[in-house]
């Protein structure tokens, strides 16, 4: 295992490397938090597809596929999806708001009284997110080192939190980019063919296994609706997504930037399908399903090779948690603390120093919480229904609808997320019936009050009507060097 070490180590510090590398140029908050708004094509589809595809999307989608075939591309074939929608209908409009959160666009569209409910939403998302894909070292570490699992989380943890902290946005989207070829390198050029012809071929695959594991819907109906109600509309209205999207340099780069990468997952979430069934073939009796990627990469795959696939591994848990981590802090700086405290923007204050403070704190939060959690599905899972029953209908209803007013909004939040909530205690965190009944009821609360309520004021609309046509840019506050 030497020289898988030696690959593993070279890739952590090179990430940190990056780190350091970026926060010379993160000298401004525009530069800090959305990579000064100037990535080309090829950054931001690599940094893009980087960030969705996460560790869930690697070894989940590999143990999906282990376990239901290739139908078990659906969950992440969801997230492409998701992604090509928000690229292609919404990405330009987004990036022309130039502002550097979703409550800030609520804000904008109805009138400035949307921002601190609808921030704690996004919070409470962003922080589970980055949990989960902090408690996935623990799986990683384990296969590499044989590593305590708080251990496993402190290593993985610390080394993202330092990077991000250093170099804010600048620094995610550079390793981001080494993550995105790594991952294409090991998943899709190495382990992906290898495990095909371990297991025999496709002829032998199917030879071994039901037919049921080469059925696209074998998964269920059911599931791939929940699926794309939880997936593909999250991946609409979630600040980590939205934070990259202001990244790009240009309408044009933010809609077919996007289209490529949201194509891309398309092709990984087939790769994950395929590798899992190979396993399934090679390992038919694995307790758990989500063993399978580990599995296969220690025994089939030859040294070297080994820790290219691993750092792949690690790659996707790095690119999706440091993404939810700055995420987390900039909606809790910038949506929450300044809120509650009144700040005004024309107060003199270093937004750098201090945003990067928010995530060195909100890291070591994600940390504690990861070593106290255990089950990476049920977090996900909150994350996901919270922001969706919550958040989805408020924020497509601005972009789609132009009655909606503030209170409809703030109604629609409030009463989907404790719909969620309630549900989700009464049915099981698990249970698919939290994010259908949350989302209905946030729906019905967002039309019946906007209807019952003054629509919103024509100024606020046609201030909004020139930010969406990119008419209007306002005018960074002046950032301490």
């Amino acid at each position: 295992m030497a020289v898988d070490y030696t690959v593993i180590v070279i890739y952590l510090a090179g990430m940190l490397a990056m780190g350091w590398w970026g926060m010379r140029r993160a000298r401004s908050k525009s530069e800090f938090l959305v990579a000064g708004r100037r990535l080309g094509p090829g950054m931001y589809s690599g940094t893009m597809a980087a960030i969705v595809l996460g560790g869930a999307s690697t070894i989940g989608g590999v143990g999906l596929g282990y376990q239901y075939g290739l139908s078990g591309a659906w969950m992440v074939f969801t997230i492409g999806l998701g992604l090509l929608a928000l690229s292609v209908f919404f990405s330009a409009r987004i990036a022309r708001l130039k502002v550097y959160t979703v409550s800030e666009m609520l804000d904008l569209r109805y009138g400035g009284r949307a921002g601190v409910i609808s921030g704690v939403v996004m919070w409470a998302y962003t922080l589970m997110l980055a949990v989960t894909s902090t408690i996935a070292y623990a799986t990683i570490f384990d296969v590499l080192f044989d590593m305590n699992r708080t251990v496993a989380i402190i290593l993985g943890g610390s080394i993202v939190v330092a990077y991000s902290t250093l170099g804010g946005m600048w620094s995610i989207t550079l390793t981001d980019m080494v993550q995105f070829v790594v991952k294409t390198i090991g998943v899709l050029l190495l382990l992906l063919p290898i495990a095909v012809v371990k297991a025999g071929g496709f002829g032998e695959m199917r030879a071994k296994l039901p037919t049921s594991y080469f059925d696209p819907l074998g998964i269920g109906g059911e599931t791939i609706f929940t699926y794309v109600l939880i997936y593909t509309f999250g991946m609409l209205i979630g600040q980590d997504i939205w934070q990259r999207v202001f990244t790009a340099g240009s309408d044009r780069t933010a809609k077919w930037g996007g289209t490529v990468a949201g194509t891309y997952c398309l092709v990984y979430a087939l790769a994950g399908a395929v590798i899992g069934t190979a396993a399934k073939v090679l390992y038919p009796k694995l307790g758990n399903a989500d063993d399978a990627f580990a599995t296969i990469v220690k025994d089939e795959l030859p040294v070297g090779v080994r820790g290219l696939v691993l750092a792949a591994a690690l790659a996707a848990v790095m690119s999706t948690s440091s993404g939810a981590l700055i995420a987390c802090a900039t909606v809790a700086n910038n949506d929450i603390w300044a809120r509650l405290r009144g700040r005004t923007g024309t107060e003199a204050h270093d937004e750098v120093r201090g945003n990067r403070a928010f995530i060195l704190v909100m890291g070591l939060g994600v940390i504690c919480t990861a070593i106290a959690l255990n089950n990476v599905v049920e977090a996900l899972t909150v994350a996901y229904n919270l922001l969706v029953g919550g958040l989805l209908v408020p924020i497509l209803g601005g972009l789609l609808w132009k009655r909606g007013t503030a209170q409809g909004a703030l109604a629609s939040v409030v009463v989907g997320g404790l719909a969620v909530v309630g549900l989700m205690a009464g049915y099981g965190i698990l249970a698919n019936e939290p994010v259908y009944y949350g989302l209905l009821s946030s729906l019905v609360a967002y039309v019946a009050v906007s209807l019952a309520t003054p629509a919103t004021d024509t100024a606020v609309l046609d201030a909004w009507r020139e930010r969406l046509a990119g008419r209007e840019v306002p005018q960074p506050v002046p950032a301490s060097r």
